[in-house]
C-alpha cells in the first residue's frame, strides 16, 4: 500500500486520538516512544477538546542533529513531542495546560509548544 508514493507504516492507534504514525521519524519512519508521553497527550487532548497535531516525536540521532536539536535531545529517547498550538488558543495557555496534567519539560514557541517527559523536577524553557 502507498500514499503519496510512500508505503505506509505505523498504522497502530496508541490511544483514542493518536497513532504511532503521528511519533515517527520523519525521515526514516523509526519509532521510540515512552507510554508516558502518549497517555499525558491524550489526557491534554481531553482537556482542550480540540485535536493536537504532533510535528515532531521521535527523531532518529541523525535527523535530530539536522533539525539542530541537542544531542541528549528528548526526541531522542521518544519521551518528546512538539504540538501546534490549536486555532483560538495561544501558547501560553496549551503550555499551562501540560504543566497542570505533568509534562516535566516545556518550551513555548511562536508556532508549536514543545511537551517531554523528562525524569525529575519541572523544567520551563524558550
Amino acid at each position: 500500500m502507498a500514499e503519496g508514493g510512500r508505503r505506509l507504516i505505523n498504522r497502530f492507534k496508541l490511544s483514542e486520538n493518536f497513532g504511532l504514525w503521528e511519533f515517527h521519524c520523519r525521515c526514516c519512519q523509526t519509532v521510540k516512544i515512552d507510554k508516558k508521553l502518549v497517555d499525558k497527550l491524550q489526557a491534554l487532548r481531553d482537556k482542550v477538546g480540540v485535536p493536537l497535531v504532533i510535528t515532531s516525536g521521535y527523531r532518529c540521532p541523525s535527523h535530530n542533529k539536522a533539525e539542530g536539536g541537542a544531542p541528549n535531545s528528548y526526541h531522542v529517547k521518544g519521551m518528546a513531542a512538539d504540538v501546534v498550538i490549536p486555532e483560538g488558543s495561544t501558547g501560553e495557555e496549551l503550555a499551562q495546560a501540560a504543566k497542570e496534567l505533568g509534562f516535566t519539560g516545556i518550551g513555548v514557541y511562536s508556532s508549536f509548544v514543545h511537551m517531554d517527559v523528562r525524569p525529575g523536577r519541572y523544567v520551563r524553557f524558550k
